[in-house]
């Protein structure tokens, strides 16, 4: 007989509830969160054919690799799909999450969310790294100008590398006080930047050897950060089977209400990732006000631009640059600017 465990995963403890196929509570317990300690736990109940499914979350690549590594078939389902079943429950335990999550996954209503591979994971990680590393560098030249600003010292465009010079010539002849407090940011400010060099060094030696972000880079507006992350994000071009669908995963199409006889448009949706969704539309942006050289996309954006202003048409951009991305890496060709109409 085949049974449907739930597992409701928290960082210390995973609730298990295991269902029969009719639809039976057969055993409810607990255990460490550990993919091997549950396998484990599994193994002992003696069910000879088993379906585990979990809630997607931080913890999904370490779950479903220790799951596999113990030969379970495990499925780890939409969370934000989830959430609305789960709600049905009266009273919210993880003891019932656990039970309801078992239900969906016997009746399949879930949807299957797809593990990233461990190289996508990893290139994720150093993305997220330097964007973490070039906010706090951000903060800290901000609160220099800030604080200088108490002075009458008004900072122009500097470099990163020669902001910090640029800070101690002005303080020169201030207190003591005033160099210590803002040399201390300062000294904080340089090693950032020192930092951010090694992993900028790291990201384009993955770049230049990866030559599908190399066809991606073809693309105007894209360089080496939007092209590693869009890759990550995505790194499977054949689990979807249209290129438009990509736009709707990362969020950049409208949503919509129909009931009756209303019918409108909302916002976009702003599902997926956040990161990648910004480095699109600031790429439309690029496309549209600072890329010189002609193209479709370029001529196709410029006319919602007159009609609707730059930040539609920068997002409507965006999402057309995440479907042509998509068909460039199924048809592993580089990006067609195409030839005007003639007059």
């Amino acid at each position: 007989m085949k049974h449907y465990i739930g597992l409701d995963v928290s960082m210390k403890r995973t609730f298990i509830c295991a269902m029969s196929e009719e639809g039976k509570v057969v055993h409810e317990g607990s255990e460490v969160t550990d993919p091997h300690l549950v396998a484990d736990y599994l193994f002992k109940l003696g069910m000879k054919e088993m379906i585990v499914g979990f809630e997607s979350g931080s913890l999904t690549p370490y779950l479903l690799r220790g799951f596999k590594e113990k030969g379970i078939d495990a499925r780890c389902m939409d969370a934000r799909k989830l959430s609305p079943i789960l709600a049905l429950k009266v009273n919210k335990t993880d003891k019932n999450d656990a039970r309801g999550i078992a239900e969906a996954l016997r009746a399949g209503m879930y949807t299957a969310v797809y593990c990233k591979p461990e190289e996508s994971i990893n290139r994720a990680i150093l993305l997220t790294a330097r964007r973490a590393l070039v906010q706090q560098q951000t903060d800290l030249k901000n609160s220099v100008r800030g604080l200088l600003k108490g002075y009458g010292v008004r900072l122009g465009s500097i470099s990163a590398k020669k902001f910090g010079a640029a800070v101690r010539k002005k303080l020169e002849a201030h207190e003591e006080i005033v160099q210590l407090s803002i040399d201390c940011l300062i000294e904080a400010f340089d090693k950032l930047v020192e930092e951010i060099e090694k992993l900028d060094k790291k990201m384009l030696q993955i770049a230049a050897q990866d030559r599908e972000v190399q066809r991606l880079m073809t693309v105007p507006g894209i360089g080496p950060v939007t092209a590693l992350t869009y890759k990550a994000e995505i790194f499977d071009a054949g689990r979807f089977k249209k290129s438009r669908t990509v736009g709707a995963y990362l969020g950049m199409t409208p949503t919509q209400y129909a009931s009756g006889e209303t019918q409108r448009q909302g916002k976009t949706s702003k599902c997926g990732s956040k990161e990648l969704r910004f480095l699109l539309v600031e790429a439309g942006i690029v496309i549209l006000t600072r890329s010189k050289k002609w193209s479709k996309l370029r001529a196709w954006g410029q006319k919602i631009m007159r009609k609707k202003g730059l930040k539609k048409a920068a997002v409507a951009v965006g999402r057309k640059l995440a479907v042509i991305m998509h068909r460039m890496m199924v048809e592993e060709k580089d990006f067609i600017y195409g030839e005007p109409k003639a007059a």
